[in-house]
């Protein structure tokens, strides 16, 4: 469970997070991730509106006329010719009309497409939590990175400032210049940009964690472990470990790709089938003279019939459609030849990177020991005055570098892990 501590009243608060719940967090409340489960949801309503398409579609209509001239026609009766009206004024039509397809391969190849469509997005809501999770890995082991900096600076900034202290009592005891305090002190106020720029460097980590996470900027994250503690689990990656690209996202889109293509392929061709659909209809007819509010009696009638829809010629439209819906499907081939390829070669070479950070992080951790025995060395003849200030400065730097060295190897292997964890698509063990 996440650990609050409240720092001060009206503060921020303290949140230790491990980096699998920084990312549940984040897969509950990023918006990236959340527009892409909403998208799954509205490719669903798509599916249902595509198969609504094959129940019955009925309609209602009502519609009035008035007759402002009525209709003349001349007959010839008994010799004469005679004028006649015909119609009447008012007229009122109203009634239901029913449709239903019985066949029709396009609808029903649509549905299928729908299927395919919805896969295609759930790959890509998966895409987006994979990469998601790559990201906040990353900011999470660059906040690690940027404590554990801190902490090696702030420890050199410390016995900077002891030995500006030291030199000042010597000082002021007649065993040291005035020069050599001076020094002392400049060396001191030049490792407080550096300090501070420590400081700087883990709000911006936390920051940039937090934007991730989709949490509020009141609330500063704490890793549960140093970058140090986790050595201990790295080791050179095993030769035998499954590096299928199976589920790598690019990968599984580009094969849903293909599949939609095939099957528009298979509704270009359905293009010349016939459809067949039948019609139902049931009205109400009412014709009447003078108000059209009385005397109306309305009369039903009803039909019932089959459409049949054959295509004959449109142009070549069709066949050139067809041609290149085939096209593209090749293209596609192509392009999943040539990805799986590069992919392949990410793989190698993320595991060889991945291999030699390892064997960089055992020479880095041993470069630490000895810099600081050097260290420890220097500042013991520095205090009996067997060493110079130039001499202890110089182990100081050495072991500072050589901490940063090991700190940044540690964090080196740590993003390279996740960038193969992404390529490989591999689901985040929660």
């Amino acid at each position: 469970m996440a650990c609050f501590t409240t720092i001060l009243p009206g503060k921020c608060e303290l949140l230790t997070l491990s980096r699998q719940q920084c990312v549940e967090i984040a897969l509950r409340d990023n918006p990236t991730v959340r527009i892409a489960n909403m998208e799954i949801k509205k490719v669903n309503y798509a599916k249902k509106e595509t198969l609504a398409s094959l129940f019955p579609s009925i309609d209602f209509s009502a519609a009035y006329q008035r007759s402002i001239e009525l209709q003349t026609i001349r007959m010839n009766m008994g010799g004469e010719s005679q004028s006649l009206k015909m119609g009447s004024d008012n007229t009122w039509n109203m009634g239901f009309n029913a449709s239903l397809p019985l066949i029709a391969p396009t609808l029903w190849k649509s549905i299928s497409i729908s299927d395919t469509q919805i896969l295609a997005n759930l790959e890509s809501a998966r895409a987006s939590r994979l990469d998601l999770v790559n990201n906040i890995n990353k900011a999470y082991y660059a906040l690690m990175l940027a404590k554990a900096s801190h902490k090696v600076v702030k420890e050199n900034y410390d016995i900077a400032k002891l030995n500006a202290e030291v030199y000042e009592k010597q000082f002021k005891a007649g065993t040291a210049s005035e020069y050599d305090v001076l020094r002392s002190s400049v060396q001191v106020s030049n490792l407080e940009p550096e300090l501070l720029q420590a400081d700087i460097a883990i709000k911006q980590c936390s920051l940039q964690l937090k934007v991730l996470m989709g949490i509020a900027g009141d609330i500063e994250i704490e890793p549960d472990v140093t970058l140090e503690d986790m050595q201990r689990d790295m080791y050179v990656y095993p030769s035998n470990a499954d590096n299928s690209l199976s589920d790598n996202s690019s990968l599984r889109s580009l094969d849903i790709q293909k599949q939609l293509l095939s099957k528009n392929v298979d509704l270009k061709k359905l293009a010349w089938l016939p459809t067949l659909g039948a019609s139902f209809n049931l009205s109400w007819l009412s014709l009447s003279n003078g108000s059209p509010f009385k005397n109306q009696e309305f009369n039903p009638y009803s039909t019932v019939g089959l459409q049949l829809s054959v295509p004959i010629f449109s142009g070549g439209s069709k066949y050139y459609g067809l041609k290149q819906a085939k096209v593209q499907l090749k293209e596609i081939e192509i392009q999943r030849e040539d990805l799986l390829n590069n992919l392949n070669m990410q793989v190698d070479l993320a595991i060889s990177n991945i291999n030699r950070e390892a064997r960089q992080i055992e020479s880095s951790a041993e470069g630490v020991k000895q810099a600081k025995k050097a260290h420890e060395i220097m500042q013991k003849s520095f205090e009996i005055g067997a060493a110079s200030f130039l001499d202890l400065r110089d182990s100081e730097l050495a072991n500072t570098s050589a901490q940063l060295t090991y700190l940044q190897s540690i964090y080196n292997f740590l993003v390279s892990t996740s960038e193969l964890d992404l390529l490989l698509g591999k689901e985040p063990e929660l």
